[in-house]
C-alpha cells in the first residue's frame, strides 16, 4: 500500500504529464468578464453605477396606459410562435443573463450573470449567476433554471431551436455556474447570443397550479406566470387587457443596467382590434403613449385640439440600433413565383415615388438594403474584400451583383416604362396578355393575393395592386384576424405578405433563420420567402462565422447585394425614425440613448408636476 505522500507524488506526476502535452495556455481558465463587446472594449467599467443615458434619480410611481392591436390568449412564451398569441409586454417580467447598453451598438453587460468567461476560440461560454438574483416568490435563480430554460426553448420553440442550433448543451458547474458548449469554434457572437436567452423558473413550470393541477410547459396558459424582472403580471383579461405591476423589492434595482429604468408603478395594456379605434382612444386620453405606425396619422392625424393645445407631444427618435427592412415578400414555395423574371416584373410594378408621395407623405427613405441603418448596408461602394470573398466561394455570379444599388436605372423610369419592361420579362417567362388578363401557356390567369393582419397598409397595397392590374395580374387583398394570420403563415398559405426583418449591428445565427435553406420549410420560420439558394447559404455561413469585424462586414454587404439580385420581394421604403406621441405628463432624459430610439418605457418616468398642470388645463 502506498502512503499518502506517495499518492500525492503520483497525482502530481500525472498532472504534470497532462499539462506537458496540452497547448500553451490551455490549463489557464479564461478570465471572468463583466460584459461582451463584438466591436471593441465595453464603454462601462465593472464598477460603473449606472448608464450615462438614464436619470439615476428618476422618480418611481404613476402609471402609463398603452395600446396593442389584435388579441392574445397565451402567457407561456415557450410556445409563442407555435401556439396561441402571446400577450404584449409580458417578457418584461423575465430577465436574461445579459442585456444591452442602449448607447453601445454591440455590447451586452451582465444582468442575471455577474461574470462571463469564454476561451479565445469561442468554443464555449460560462456564466456565473449573481448571488442576489431572485424569482418573484423569493427563491434564488439557479443554474438549474438556466439549463431548464435552454433545453425547453430548444425543444418547444422552432425559432430558438434554429437560433441556438450551434449550442450543443448546457452543463451545470455549481449552483451559480453554467457552461454552454458550441459545436463550432470561431464565432464570437455565440456567447453573446446565449446570454440573450430569457431565463424562466424550473420549479414553477414543473410545479402545480392553485387547483393542484400539474402545469404543462407545452400548452398555452392564462395562469399568471412567475418572473424575475422589474415587473410582475397583474390582472389579465384574455384578449382585452393586462396589467404589469412594478416589483418594489426587485432584486436587480442596483444593477447598473437597471438603475434609473423601469420607473412606472403600473403599465396598463389595452387591446384593440381596429387601428383607427386605437388612434381615437389615444386622442381621447384613454391611452397615454402611442407608437405611431401610420405615416398618414403622423402627417395629418394630430392636427386638432390636444396637439394644438400642446397637451400631446410628438417626438421622432432616430433608429440606429436596429434596421428594419420591410417588404412585400413573394412565397417562392409556390410555382408562380419560382421564375426570377416573374419576381423582377412584379418588383417593377411597385412605384416607390408614388407610394412615398401619396401614402408615406415623403417620410420614407428610398429602399435599397436588407440591412438599413447598419454597417452591412451594401450602399454605393463596392469593396475589394467583397469581391475577394465572392471569388473564394466559387459560385456563378448573379446578374447585376455589382450594380450601384443607390442609382439603379429602374429608379429613373416612368411608370409606363417600368410596366413595359415588366411585361417584357413576363413574356420571356411564358406569359401573355389575353383579353386584358395575364395568362400562362395553358391560358391559366396569373393571380396574387396579399395577406394582411391589419388595415394600416391597405392604401399602400391598393397602389401596388393597381399597378399589377395594369399588367393583367388579378389581385386580391385578404385582411384576416391575428389567429388566421398566424395559422396561414405557419402553413405557408399565402402568395404575398408584408414582412419585416430586424437587423442589428452584430448579426449572427438569425441570418440562417432569415435566409437559409434549412429553415425554408420549418413551421414558424422567419425564412418567409422560402429561399433555398446555395449561394445565399454559402454567404450566410461566412457571415455568421466571420473571424473578424472586417470579414463580417464583407460577408454582410455581399449578402445584401445577392439578396437584391434574387428579387425575393419588394422593399417598400427605409424607416429611420420611431414616431412617438405622448400626453404631456411624462419625463425622459434630455439626451436619449443613441441606440435606444424611444427607449420606452425603460428610461421614461411619471412627472407629477406635468400631470398636475395637464389636469388643470
Amino acid at each position: 500500500m502506498w502512503g499518502m505522500s506517495g499518492v500525492l507524488r503520483s497525482l502530481a506526476a500525472i498532472l504534470f504529464a497532462v499539462l506537458a502535452v496540452l497547448p500553451a495556455g490551455a490549463a489557464e481558465a479564461p478570465p471572468w468578464r463583466h460584459a461582451i463587446s463584438l466591436t471593441g472594449q465595453p464603454k462601462y467599467p465593472p464598477d460603473a453605477t449606472h448608464m450615462d443615458y438614464v436619470n439615476p434619480g428618476a422618480p418611481k410611481g404613476g402609471r402609463v396606459r398603452v395600446g396593442a392591436l389584435g388579441t392574445f390568449d397565451n402567457l407561456n412564451p415557450f410556445v409563442s410562435g407555435v401556439k396561441g398569441n402571446l400577450a404584449a409586454y409580458m417578457m418584461s417580467i423575465y430577465e436574461s443573463l445579459l442585456a444591452p447598453a442602449l448607447d453601445e451598438s454591440t455590447t451586452e453587460y451582465g444582468l442575471l450573470a455577474d461574470g462571463i468567461a469564454y476561451p479565445d476560440d469561442y468554443s464555449s461560454v460560462t456564466f456565473r449567476l449573481r448571488t442576489d438574483a431572485r424569482w418573484h416568490d423569493g427563491r434564488p435563480i439557479t443554474a438549474e433554471d438556466v439549463v431548464f430554460s435552454f433545453e425547453t426553448w430548444k425543444r418547444l420553440s422552432p425559432q430558438f431551436n434554429r437560433y441556438y442550433q450551434k449550442v450543443d448543451r448546457a452543463l451545470i458547474q455549481g449552483p451559480r455556474q453554467v457552461l454552454f458548449t458550441f459545436s463550432e469554434k470561431g464565432d464570437p457572437s455565440l456567447p453573446l447570443y446565449v446570454g440573450q436567452m430569457p431565463v424562466l423558473p424550473k420549479h414553477w413550470w414543473q410545479g402545480v397550479d392553485a387547483k393542484g393541477k400539474r402545469r404543462d410547459v407545452t400548452a398555452t396558459t392564462l395562469e399568471l406566470p412567475l418572473g424575475s424582472g422589474p415587473y410582475r403580471m397583474g390582472a389579465v383579461s384574455a384578449g382585452r387587457s393586462l396589467t404589469l405591476e412594478r416589483v418594489r423589492d426587485y432584486w436587480g434595482q442596483r444593477v447598473p443596467l437597471r438603475v434609473g429604468t423601469e420607473n412606472f408603478d403600473r403599465i396598463d395594456v389595452e387591446y384593440y382590434r381596429d387601428a383607427n379605434v386605437a388612434f381615437e382612444a389615444f386622442k381621447a386620453d384613454r391611452l397615454d403613449i402611442r407608437r405611431e405606425n401610420s405615416l398618414k396619422n403622423w402627417a395629418v392625424g394630430y392636427d386638432e385640439g390636444p396637439i394644438l393645445e400642446q397637451k400631446i407631444i410628438k417626438d421622432a427618435f432616430p433608429i440606429e440600433r436596429l434596421g428594419v427592412a420591410r417588404a412585400f415578400v413573394f412565397n417562392q414555395r409556390r410555382a408562380k413565383f419560382a421564375d426570377l423574371r416573374v419576381r423582377q416584373a412584379l418588383q417593377l410594378a411597385y412605384s416607390f415615388d408614388d407610394v412615398n408621395r401619396q401614402s408615406f407623405y415623403q417620410m420614407m427613405g428610398r429602399p435599397g438594403s436588407y440591412f438599413p441603418q447598419t454597417d452591412f448596408n451594401a450602399g454605393r461602394n463596392i469593396t475589394a474584400e467583397e469581391r475577394a470573398l465572392f471569388a473564394r466561394l466559387g459560385k456563378a455570379e448573379p446578374a447585376g451583383l455589382w450594380d450601384d444599388l443607390t442609382s439603379r436605372r429602374d429608379q429613373t423610369l416612368t411608370n409606363r416604362q417600368r410596366l413595359f419592361r415588366a411585361l417584357a420579362l413576363l413574356k420571356e417567362a411564358g406569359y401573355r396578355l389575353k383579353d386584358g388578363r395575364l395568362v400562362d401557356r395553358s391560358d391559366e390567369p396569373f393571380s396574387v393575393e396579399f395577406l394582411l393582419e391589419n388595415a394600416s397598409m391597405e392604401r399602400v397595397v391598393a397602389q401596388f395592386a393597381d399597378q399589377l392590374e395594369k399588367l393583367g395580374v388579378a389581385t386580391q387583398v385578404r385582411l384576416v384576424d391575428d389567429v388566421q394570420y398566424q395559422n396561414r403563415m405557419r402553413t405557408f398559405d399565402f402568395d404575398i405578405v408584408l414582412h419585416a426583418w430586424v437587423q442589428g449591428h452584430a448579426p449572427g445565427n438569425e441570418q440562417r433563420e432569415y435566409w437559409g435553406s434549412a429553415s425554408a420549410d420549418k413551421r414558424g420560420t422567419n425564412n418567409v420567402a422560402g429561399l433555398t439558394d446555395p449561394l445565399i447559404d454559402a454567404i450566410v455561413e461566412q457571415f455568421v462565422l466571420a473571424p473578424s469585424r472586417s470579414d463580417k462586414l464583407a460577408a454582410g454587404r455581399l449578402l445584401d447585394r445577392v439578396l437584391r439580385t434574387k428579387a425575393i420581394g419588394v422593399l417598400i421604403g427605409d424607416e429611420d425614425k420611431e414616431f412617438i406621441a405622448s400626453w404631456n405628463r411624462f419625463g425622459r432624459p434630455a439626451v436619449m440613448p443613441r441606440y435606444g430610439a424611444a427607449a420606452f418605457p425603460s428610461v421614461w418616468w411619471w412627472d407629477e408636476a406635468k400631470a398636475k398642470r395637464l389636469a388643470d388645463r
